[in-house]
């Protein structure tokens, strides 16, 4: 219990006995007056609470969600296209034009294999083929002249038909010597490797002198101004993801530079040890940064799902445990107040939040400014945003 409280006259009027009879007399009802308030008196009989000032708040109001959900992979860059160069001949390498780490172009000459017996058997085409043209000339020939002496009955008429069995069969011999001929022609030019598209040497794999075969790989070609990401996607998502879906890269490379993605590629075959299909997205690097080995990670905008409301990330409070909350406005009698509810938040973008279930509904108008130090009913003075 507290002490009572004692008004004590200032010391010169303790001095004069008079005066202090006096004066308590005169100044009574300011004593009991400061009594009153020292001691925490009421300060009206009926000893009701003071009332409480209404908060001013800006409110929105919880939207339907206008996106779906974002979620990350990481991969890594791979070149768009990259192979084993092998010679399309067997042969003795004569020149490597090119080594590990050389630009090319498509078609440039990268590696020659010795092609003298290639020339030397195209001479002999192309000779067999001139005497195969000389033979269907003398054929030629010869039929024009059986015409005509067969107008004056000069030779008989089997002759005549002889000679056009024999324009006949040259003409199929010189066809074939010309086919042999450019056959030869296309075995030299095979004797030489051209780049089959733009690109970087990866590897170099033979050397000049060096007797190399079909199918044996002399040169690792990679093609750099385009690169795709490779994915592993969870078995419930990869249905989730459109092939229009909205995906941005960031190659760890570049820091947080985003990079505009496109899905180039759904492979619905299923790894079965992980339970993951193969998601390929194109990306767009006009600068040409990004190179084939680089990690990066994905982030893919699913479409919205389920209506979900909507609000500003402003409005959420985060309570102790972990949770969130936020403060809605209830209309009363006595105007608007607040109302706090338990929210559970599905996900978040640029600024917005959805929120699952019937927490907030669609229209509902929700605190977004002034809600830190709000109560439990408190009144409000709404600013709407």
């Amino acid at each position: 219990m507290p002490s009572p409280c004692r008004c004590q006259p200032p010391a010169w009027r303790r001095r004069q006995p008079g005066t202090w009879r006096a004066g308590a007399r005169g100044g009574l009802p300011a004593c009991l007056f400061l009594l009153l308030a020292a001691c925490g008196a009421p300060s009206n009989d009926t000893g009701e609470d003071a009332h409480v000032a209404a908060a001013r708040v800006t409110v929105a109001p919880a939207e339907p969600a206008a996106f779906g959900e974002r979620f990350t992979l990481s991969g890594t860059l791979t070149a768009e296209r990259q192979t084993r160069l092998s010679p399309r001949a067997d042969g003795l390498v004569a020149q490597v034009h090119v080594d590990a780490g050389d630009p090319v172009e498509a078609g440039q000459v990268l590696l020659e294999l010795d092609a003298a017996i290639a020339r030397q058997a195209l001479l002999r085409a192309q000779a067999q083929t001139e005497e195969a043209e000389a033979a269907l000339r003398e054929a030629q020939r010869l039929v024009v002249e059986a015409q005509r002496l067969i107008e004056h009955q000069a030779i008989p008429a089997t002759e005549v038909e002889a000679r056009a069995a024999a324009l006949d069969l040259a003409r199929a011999a010189a066809a074939s010597a010309r086919a042999n001929a450019r056959e030869q022609a296309e075995q030299v030019e095979r004797h030489v490797l051209p780049a089959p598209f733009a690109g970087v040497i990866a590897e170099k794999l033979s050397e000049a002198g060096e007797w190399v075969q079909r199918g044996t790989p002399v040169l690792s070609l990679v093609a750099t101004e385009r690169v795709r990401l490779d994915l592993r996607v969870p078995q419930e998502r990869f249905g989730q993801i459109a092939d229009d879906a909205q995906v941005r890269v960031f190659a760890d490379a570049l820091g947080g530079t985003p990079l505009q993605a496109s899905v180039g590629a759904r492979v619905p075959v299923t790894d079965p040890g992980a339970r993951t299909f193969l998601l390929r997205l194109l990306v767009a690097d006009p600068q040409g940064r990004l190179l084939p080995g680089m990690s990066a990670r994905a982030e893919i905008d699913l479409p919205p799902g389920a209506a979900a409301p909507a609000i500003d990330r402003d409005a959420l409070l985060r309570q102790p445990d972990g949770s969130h909350s936020l403060f809605v406005v209830e209309e009363t009698d006595g105007g608007p107040v607040a109302r706090r509810r338990s929210v559970r938040i599905l996900h978040d973008r640029d600024g917005s939040v959805a929120l699952a279930g019937d927490d907030v509904r669609p229209g509902e108008r929700v605190v977004i400014r002034g809600n830190e130090a709000l109560a439990d009913g408190q009144p409000l003075d709404l600013v709407e945003r």
